[in-house]
Order: structure tokens, then C-alpha cells, then sequence
């Protein structure tokens, strides 16, 4: 119904929009009267009435209505011609809408022809475009295939370029399954591709094995800082003499902690590193990462192992160095702490740098390559230092011990970075293995050199009463000790915590107090007591001495060096009251004399004082016994220290030459004016004091006087 009202509501208009123009002119006209009357139209009645508005003028109106019918008559007969045109028009649209409902059907299978044709035509243009597409794909194939089968080795570049374009075609079939013949097409890609992968393989081989030539030591040598390099052939020639070697190790070990720059030497060609870096690639990515490392350490590993071996690194096991002699252990452990740092700081940090560049983009195979290429090598080295800390300990084996700790402290940053990764984890773990048993083994051979100084039972004793041989030996090796003071502080941290400096000292003087100790027990072995404090003196006053000129000092502080001469003079103390009182109460006025008085003779040989001279010709021949026995014993003693000497030798003379100038001024003309006078009174005072300056000289008995 609503479509029905609105197409009547569309004839309406279009009925009025084609009414003739007379009536519309008419009906223009009509509008102004419709003011004055009003109409009624009556669909039952064939007469129109028109009543006036106004009823002015009767004739006027009579005349009105006249016009009116007229025109009335002229509008019905034109609505009657309208309607009869709007019939008319209705039929022949209605006539039109089954024409047109008719042509649609007919031209219904023209459009569907042409859609399929134009799908068709669609069609086609894809299928020629899928065509070229493929077509190109088999061309750049073929162009790939021909490049691979002339190999890599003419043109590297255009090879590598070939394997990846037959990759791109592999990805291209493989995404494109529908063409019939992709299976085929596939199976002949990939198969050529195993093909150019080997030979990819044997490229990287034969280029790799052409440019992995071992160093030799004189490039090596030449990488080194200028003062680390040796003077000749091998860089452990030096004096194999115990100290000697020792104060050079500590040197060579400060040259190599400072900032010297080290070089390492170019392994491989910067030139060949892209085109193994490329080679490497293109096996990665055909997933011959396995062949790939096993290639890279098959060649390289040898090389290495050739390099340190030349340089004259040697695979040595913990029983020859047990059957080794001590020079020859040590001159081959100085040479070990070369070999680790030329090993750490260029073969494997230029080693690293290869496979760095070459294996970039690959972090975990950087990693594994260098692992498997160096674990052979770092095997070698290490296991020397473990066969030292495990070997039998001994004082001597101190200081090797500590340059070796030394060195691994040194390379430990630089291990850790060249070392890095999980693949590393073994040879890293290793190294700092190493490390803390040459720290451990340092310090147990610490505590077996207390003991031993302690309980030194060595029966040779100095009959001279000088620095014993240990006292030398100590001290040395405390001197040498605290050479490596950074070092000691370093090892005692790895055990346990607190003040390093502390430690130290209570380490050093423990050391002292054995030491002084054992010269006690040495000391009485002696059989005159005189010699027994001369010999303490000698040690202790050597022992602060030493101390004194070091950096002991520091560490044990003043009060232990003011508190240890104290002891020194109390030793000089004692000699001097034990060697010399006796000799002394010779000259002694009592036991001569009852009373005081004038020194004049009377007939039985005594003074007016009661002097006899008789008892003063004894004591002159009693003195005269025992200072020419003094004489001739400790001329032979020793005092090796001038200073101490000419104190010592002072000390005597300042209580016994104006002892016996008072005797003899007092006494001596009761001799004088007897028999063989020079029997008694046989040297001067200056005499006596030319004898005190050779004592404590260490003359042999058979030494002529000088």
C-alpha cells in the first residue's frame, strides 16, 4: 500500500507538471477571485454555485456569474482532457516498465558472457606475470648453478653471491608448492646446494690452512714492550743463580703490570678475514655449524700448540719436575712466567681477535672456536704450574711460588675477557684453579719456613763468633718477602679477611722471633760466655740493621727496632764485663795496698804505702798473660759490622787503657828501678791500644801480625 501511495503521489506531479498551459493560465487568473467566493464542487451535481461575498451591485453580479460559468466550463473540460492524458501516460509508462523488465532479461547472459571473459582476460594476466616470475627463477638458477659447479675458487665472491640466490629460489619453490613441477625443481635446488656447500667447505679449509702459519718467537718477541724483550735467543736466559734470578723475576714482574702496551701479532691477513667471515656464514646457515668448528680447531689448534713450542713451552708432568734439580727447575719456572704472559697477552688475545671477526654475528661459536682451539695449549702451561704447586715444598720454592701467583694475578682481567662465555667456562675455571693452589702452597710453605727456622738444628757453628749463616739467610729472604709485598697482601686476602698489613707483620715477625730463637740455642754451643754474647750481638745487631735499610721498618714499626738494639747492647754489655773483668781487677789498687802514702821504697821492696813489689810484679805478669791471651782469641773473633766494631773496640779502650795508665804511673817505678824491668811492664799504653785495633778482625792463628 505505501508503494502504491507513493507512485499515485509521482503521477500527481507528473499529471500537474503536464497540464496545458491555458489552464494553468487560467487557474492563475482564477486565484485573485478566491479571495471574494468560495467553491463547492460536487461530485453529484453537474452545476457549480457561486455565492457572492459581497451582494453590491445586482447587475454587476448577474454579469460576474456569467464569466464565471464560462470559465468554469473552459477549466472542467480541460481537467476532463488531463485526465484523459494522464491515463494515457500511465499506460505507456506501465507499457515501458515491461520493455524494460524484458530487454534486462534479454541482456542478462551478454553480461554474465562478458564478466567471464573479463575474469578470464584477469586470469591470464596473472598466470603470465606467475610465468615470467617463474621463468626468471628458473634463469637465476641456472645463472646460480653454472657459477657453482666452476667452484669457489676463481671468484669467491660470485660463488658466494650464486649459493645465496639458489637459497632465495629454494624459499621461492618451497612457498610456491602448487606448480606441478616444484618438487622436482626443489629436490635438484637443494642437491646442488649440498654440492656448493662442500666445496664451500673445502674452500674454507684449504684458504684457512694457507694463512695458519705458527709465530715465530722473534715476531713474538718484537710484539713485547721494549723492556720486557729478551736479550737474546730465549726469553728465560738470565743467571740461573738462585738471587739473582729472583731479584730479576720481581722486575720483569713490575714491568709487566704497569700500563705497557702489548701488541698482538696478525694472525691471518686483515684481507682474509671477510672472505672466511663470508665462508663461515654460508656454513652456518646451511647448518653445518659442527663441520664449520671442527674445521677452524683441526687447523688452528696444531698451529697454536706449534707456536708455543717453538717459543719452548714444554708438556712436562709433575714427575720430571719431581726428578728435576732446583737451578734447572728454576730457570724453566722463569721461563714459564714468560710463556704464560706472552700466551695470554698476544697468541691468545690475537687467537680471540680472529675468531672474533671471522665468527661475528655468532657470539656462542666466537666462543666455542676459541675454547677448542686454545684448550690444548692453556692445558700445557697450566699443568707446569700445577705440577710446581703440588710438587714437594720447600723454603727456597717461596719466591718461584709467588712470581708464578704474581703472573696468574696479572692475567686474571685479561683471562676473564679472552675467556669468556659459557664454552670458556672449563679453561677459565682452570686458570683461577691454578691460581688459588700457587696461593695455597705459597702460604703452607709460609708456615714450614717458621718452623724451620725455629727448629734449625744445624750443628756448624761460626767459631768466630760472627753472623751465622741463617741469621744471612733469613733476613735475605724476609728482604726478598717484602719485595713482594702487594703480592703477599693479595695472597693472604684469598684465605681471609682483615688488614693485609697487619698480617704481614705478624707474619715477619714471627719469622724474627724463630729466628732469634734458634740463635739462643745456637749460641750455646759456645763454650767461652764472652763468645756467646759477641755472637748475639753480631746476629741481633745484623738482623735490626737489615731492617732498619728495608721496608721492614714500616711494617714492624720503631718500637720493635729501638727495643732489639737494646738487646744488642746489652750483649755488648755483657761481653765486654765478661771478657774483660777479670783482666781489669789486675789493675785494680786493691789487694795491693793497706793504707795510702807516698810511693817511696823502702828496704824489703815495699813503698811507704805497703805496696809489695813482688804482688805488683805479679800482677803486671798476670796482666800481661791475659791480654796477649785476649790478644790472640779475639783477634780471630769477628765483628763484621765496622761500625759496631770500632764501638765495641772504643768501649774496651775507654775502661782499660786508662785503668792501665794509672797502674803503671802508680806502680811502675817499683819495676822500673828492679831487675829486667821490660819483663814486666812489656807495651805502653799506646801499645796496647795498636793491639785493641786488630781485635775482632778474624785472623787465622797462623796469620801474621800487621
Amino acid at each position: 500500500m505505501l508503494v502504491l501511495r507513493a507512485q499515485h503521489q509521482l503521477l500527481k506531479v507528473k499529471i500537474h507538471n503536464n497540464l496545458p498551459p491555458q489552464l494553468n493560465i487560467w487557474m492563475h487568473h482564477l486565484n485573485p477571485l478566491s479571495t471574494q467566493y468560495s467553491f463547492s464542487l460536487s461530485s453529484s451535481s453537474s452545476s457549480m454555485g457561486i455565492m457572492p461575498r459581497n451582494t453590491d451591485g445586482g447587475g454587476v453580479v448577474v454579469m460576474g456569474v456569467d464569466i464565471l460559468s464560462e470559465r468554469a466550463a473552459v477549466m472542467r473540460e480541460a481537467i476532463q482532457k488531463s485526465q484523459s492524458i494522464t491515463d494515457n501516460m500511465v499506460s505507456i509508462l506501465g507499457s515501458f516498465d515491461h520493455r524494460l523488465s524484458a530487454l534486462e532479461t534479454a541482456m542478462r547472459p551478454t553480461q554474465i558472457r562478458t564478466h567471464a571473459i573479463r575474469k578470464a582476460h584477469e586470469n591470464i594476466d596473472r598466470t603470465l606475470k606467475a610465468a615470467d616470475v617463474i621463468l626468471s627463477q628458473f634463469d637465476l638458477s641456472r645463472q646460480a648453478e653454472a657459477k657453482i659447479l666452476k667452484g669457489p675458487h676463481e671468484d669467491l665472491e660470485s660463488y658466494l653471491e650464486a649459493i645465496e640466490q639458489l637459497r632465495n629460489n629454494i624459499r621461492f619453490f618451497n612457498n610456491n608448492k602448487s606448480f606441478k613441477s616444484s618438487d622436482g625443481v626443489l629436490n635438484n635446488a637443494n642437491n646442488l646446494l649440498a654440492k656448493a656447500i662442500s666445496k664451500l667447505e673445502d674452500e674454507f679449509k684449504q684458504l684457512l690452512s694457507s694463512y695458519s702459519k705458527p709465530v715465530e718467537p722473534e715476531r713474538l718477541f718484537e710484539c713485547l714492550p721494549n723492556s720486557m724483550r729478551p736479550s737474546s735467543g730465549s726469553p728465560g736466559d738470565q743467571d740461573s743463580n738462585s738471587k739473582s734470578h729472583l731479584a730479576s723475576s720481581h722486575g720483569e714482574h713490575n714491568n709487566g703490570t704497569d700500563n705497557t702496551v702489548y701488541t698482538p701479532p696478525t694472525l691471518i691477513p686483515p684481507r682474509i678475514l671477510p672472505l672466511l667471515h663470508d665462508l663461515s656464514q654460508q656454513m652456518v646457515q646451511a647448518g653445518h655449524q659442527q663441520q664449520l668448528v671442527k674445521i677452524y680447531r683441526d687447523t688452528r689448534s696444531p698451529v697454536l700448540e706449534e707456536s708455543l713450542r717453538k717459543l719452548g713451552v714444554e708438556k712436562l708432568s709433575k714427575d720430571d719436575v719431581q726428578k728435576m734439580q732446583w737451578e734447572v727447575l728454576e730457570f724453566k719456572i722463569g721461563n714459564w712466567i714468560h710463556f704464560m704472559r706472552i700466551a695470554v697477552k698476544l697468541l691468545f688475545a690475537a687467537e680471540r681477535k680472529v675468531c672474533d671477526q671471522m665468527f661475528e654475528g655468532f657470539e656462542q661459536l666466537k666462543d666455542q672456536c676459541f675454547a677448542d682451539v686454545t684448550t690444548g695449549s692453556v692445558a700445557v702451561l697450566l699443568s707446569f704450574g700445577d705440577a710446581i704447586a703440588k710438587s714437594k715444598r720447600s723454603p727456597e720454592k717461596l719466591f718461584v711460588l709467588l712470581d708464578m701467583y704474581e703472573i696468574m694475578r696479572e692475567l686474571h682481567s685479561e683471562i676473564e675477557l679472552l675467556f669468556k662465555g659459557k664454552s670458556c667456562n672449563e679453561i677459565r675455571e682452570s686458570a683461577f684453579g691454578l691460581s688459588k693452589r700457587l696461593a695455597q702452597t705459597a702460604q703452607e710453605t709460609f708456615r714450614d719456613f717458621e718452623e724451620a727456622v725455629e727448629k734449625d738444628a744445624t750443628k756448624t757453628a761460626v767459631s768466630d763468633g760472627t753472623v751465622h749463616p741463617l741469621t744471612s739467610y733469613v733476613i735475605n729472604y724476609v728482604k726478598f718477602l717484602f719485595d713482594y709485598q702487594s703480592t703477599l697482601k693479595q695472597l693472604f686476602q684469598e684465605f681471609e679477611n682483615g688488614d693485609s698489613n697487619s698480617q704481614l707483620a705478624a707474619v715477619t715477625m714471627r719469622i724474627m722471633q724463630a729466628l732469634q730463637t734458634n740463635l739462643d740455642g745456637k749460641s750455646k754451643q759456645y763454650k767461652d760466655p764472652a763468645l756467646t754474647n759477641l755472637f748475639l750481638m753480631n746476629n741481633i745487631h745484623y738482623m735490626v740493621r737489615s731492617v732498619r735499610r728495608s721496608e721492614a721498618k714500616d711494617l714492624l714499626g720503631d718500637d720493635w727496632v729501638q727495643r732489639h738494639r737494646r738487646v744488642v747492647q746489652q750483649h755488648a754489655n755483657q761481653y765486654k764485663r765478661i771478657a774483660w773483668g777479670k783482666i781489669l781487677s789486675c789493675l785494680s789498687i786493691q789487694g795491693l795496698t793497706s793504707s795510702g802514702g807516698s810511693n817511696s821504697m823502702g828496704v824489703d821492696g815495699q813503698n811507704s804505702s805497703g805496696v809489695s813489689r813482688a804482688l805488683v810484679k805479679e800482677r803486671l805478669k798476670t796482666f800481661n798473660i791475659q791480654f796477649e791471651d785476649l790478644h790472640q782469641r779475639q783477634s780471630q773473633w769477628t765483628v763484621p759490622d765496622t761500625e759496631l766494631r770500632e764501638s765495641l773496640r772504643l768501649a774496651v779502650a775507654e775502661v782499660l787503657l786508662p785503668a792501665y795508665r794509672s797502674f803503671i804511673k802508680r806502680f811502675g817505678p817499683m819495676v822500673e828501678n828492679g831487675k829486667n824491668p821490660q819483663k814486666y811492664i812489656r807495651y805502653s799504653a799506646e801499645d796496647l791500644e795498636r793491639m785493641l785495633g786488630e781485635f775482632f778482625e778474624g785472623k787465622t792463628l797462623n796469620e801474621p801480625k800487621r
